[in-house]
């Protein structure tokens, strides 16, 4: 008899439910979308009640598009953005509406919280990574200082896995990877206990963590009726989005790096060692739980086509004869040269995490001159997603001592050939893609969960199960003119620096005054 797990990979525009048999093959997908509410120039929120409607939703979608008996479901599991507060009351409630990781609204606070350690570079060595006003940690603050009461209030925060592994069970915790995106100790698996008190915040507030091969529990009545299931049907940990996306790409064995293209983007390396982040480069717990990833990641990368598209294609979207408006956008792409005629965009929509971790930089596109095009503006912003991975490859390769001559890409993103051929040439390297690889993340999800039903021994059993489908060589005739603009990309940074911070410290000010 066939078994399927429900996995839903829960991103920041929405959630996509996957049913995946335990061979790893996609059986039926569905898609949900969800608001993000920006209350202003630093904020970025969600309503947790959207994330569980979503995934209630999608769950009845996918067993009824495949005709699955919900009694061969034998799992489902989340795979979600990370970095997300939730505060809870003792009830089960949830206070006020989430605080996601586009929000960078607690720069003050980190800036504080790392000065109690004698600055970045101390408190890198103790915690693992520098803290920014994206981090949980600040945002917890944030929250103590300026929302007091409903802190006295909160029993605890969950992240985005949390609540949704809470609405499913009824048992509130933090899953070893999610965890580790905001004070965990990888050495020792558990919280950062001293660190978090010494930084101001309760640790009682702080919820039980469990693995991600671990069944929380089994699904209530309640949860299974929205969700079409039958009451009693395993949830296991999960995790956050990065880890499922590892284990869908199938780079789970030492050294092994992958790339991910979705409204944000990152390289993570898997590795057995626990080296310590720097620059906006952090390390967390894999799904293996004897593993770490090392990961560099940037805020915003799918989500800058995305924005691009809104701007310049509203016309084309509105065309009923134009059915993907980014595919239109790849063939239009790869009329422009590489290079765009020596045109460079900066992928900063909002703030940076790695290669440079700045919550004040923003996007600027530099050198344009009259005889250049909505198009050649176009391939800027892929060339400068493409600038933004080789920085973070260099610094994984030249810091942390892991090679990475073959860039494994998952992710929405990896579905446009042309980007993909764009990638390879900015970076040198060949570029491999999965089958589904949009939906790679929800897959590895539901692969972990099947290693936590026993139906494989380890992570190691799962290469296997992921197949290649395409792969990209680099064309060395490019080589000069990426070396020359990846060159001035970084340039940019440097030159533009403390003017993105004085005009922005100036915007996010008045922003919160509103």
């Amino acid at each position: 008899m066939t078994q399927y797990i429900v996995a839903h990979d829960v991103g920041t525009s929405g959630n996509k439910a996957v049913l995946v048999d335990t061979s790893g093959r996609v059986c039926a997908t569905a898609l949900a979308a969800y608001p993000v509410h920006y209350p202003c120039a630093d904020r970025a929120e969600q309503d947790p009640a959207d994330w569980w409607r979503a995934v209630s939703s999608t769950t009845k979608q996918v067993v009824e598009q495949a005709r699955v008996n919900p009694a061969d479901v034998a799992a489902m599991v989340h795979t979600t953005q990370m970095l997300g507060v939730v505060p809870m009351s003792k009830d089960g409630s949830h206070l006020r509406e989430a605080i996601i990781w586009l929000d960078s609204r607690a720069p003050d606070q980190a800036k504080r919280m790392m000065a109690r350690f004698l600055g970045p570079r101390v408190f890198a060595a103790v915690a693992g990574a520098e803290l920014s006003g994206k981090d949980a940690l600040p945002k917890l603050l944030w929250l103590k200082e300026n929302e007091p009461e409903l802190y006295r209030n909160m029993d605890c925060f969950l992240d985005v896995n949390g609540y949704l592994t809470y609405r499913a069970t009824g048992k509130m915790v933090c899953e070893w990877s999610c965890a580790s995106a905001i004070g965990f100790d990888l050495k020792k698996k558990d919280w950062l206990k001293g660190v978090i008190r010494y930084l101001g915040v309760d640790t009682d507030k702080f919820p039980p963590l469990i693995r991600s091969i671990d069944q929380v529990g089994p699904m209530t009545a309640a949860a299974a009726a929205e969700c079409g299931l039958l009451a009693g049907t395993p949830v296991y940990g999960g995790g956050g989005d990065v880890i499922g996306a590892a284990v869908g790409a199938g780079a789970v064995g030492e050294g092994e790096g992958h790339v991910y293209l979705g409204t944000s983007g990152w390289v993570a390396v898997t590795t057995a060692r626990t080296p310590t982040g720097s620059g906006g480069i952090a390390t967390l717990q894999a799904a293996d739980p004897g593993k770490s990833l090392l990961i560099a990641e940037m805020e915003t990368a799918g989500a800058c086509l995305r924005w691009i598209a809104d701007q310049f294609y509203k016309a084309e979207q509105a065309d009923p004869s134009v059915p993907n408006v980014f595919a239109l956008m790849d063939r239009k792409v790869s009329t422009i040269p590489p290079g765009s005629n020596y045109v460079v965009c900066t992928p900063w929509l909002y703030g940076e995490r790695s290669p440079v971790s700045d919550t004040f930089v923003r996007t600027t596109f530099f050198n344009i001159s009259a005889d250049h095009t909505r198009e050649h503006m176009l391939r800027a912003v892929y060339e400068g997603v493409a600038y933004n991975i080789r920085w973070m490859i260099d610094i994984i390769e030249k810091k942390y001592g892991f090679p990475l001559p073959v860039l494994r890409v998952v992710g929405g993103g990896a579905r446009g050939a042309p980007w993909m051929q764009i990638i390879a040439d900015v970076t040198g390297r060949r570029v491999e893609t999965v089958a589904n690889t949009q939906e790679a993340g929800a897959v590895g999800a539901a692969l972990t969960a099947a290693i936590g039903l026993g139906i494989y021994p380890d992570f190691g059993a799962l290469k296997q199960v992921v197949p290649l489908e395409k792969s990209f060589e680099p064309e060395p005739r490019n080589a000069k003119t990426y070396d020359l603009l990846f060159g001035a990309y970084q340039r940019l940074y440097y030159s533009l620096k403390s003017l993105y911070r004085d005009v922005n410290q100036v915007r996010f000010g008045v922003c919160a005054k509103e």
